[in-house]
């Protein structure tokens, strides 16, 4: 699936199964909770916090999938192209940091 598929996929879900988008804020309220999940998670799996009760690290990917499920919906809402915006934003990363990260000695 590309990038392009899954904000088509995503766009008819809503439009047939979910009725309408949740407004812009909503879902950035949204997409705010799901990030909060996944940190959860990611905080027990490779963190010093153990997982208690119910709590699994079988739910990462899932955690993942919803964060990329909200970001999706609101840039059908706002009108980005994801595929477009990913790849001026690697070109971007691409001049900016070229020698950056090699010129670390941190890393």
């Amino acid at each position: 699936m590309t990038i392009q598929d899954a904000q088509s996929q995503v766009d008819q879900w809503i439009k047939t199964i979910g009725v309408r988008y949740f407004n812009e804020l909503t879902n950035l309220g949204i997409l705010m909770e799901e990030v909060g999940e996944l940190s959860r998670i990611m905080v027990r799996k490779y963190g010093e916090q153990s997982f208690k009760g119910q709590e699994n690290e079988q739910a990462l990917a899932d955690e993942m999938a919803d964060v990329l499920w909200v970001l999706i919906c609101l840039a059908n809402q706002t009108g980005v192209n994801l595929t477009e915006a990913l790849q001026k934003n690697i070109e971007k990363k691409t001049l900016r940091d070229k020698d950056r990260h090699k010129n670390n000695p941190k890393l």
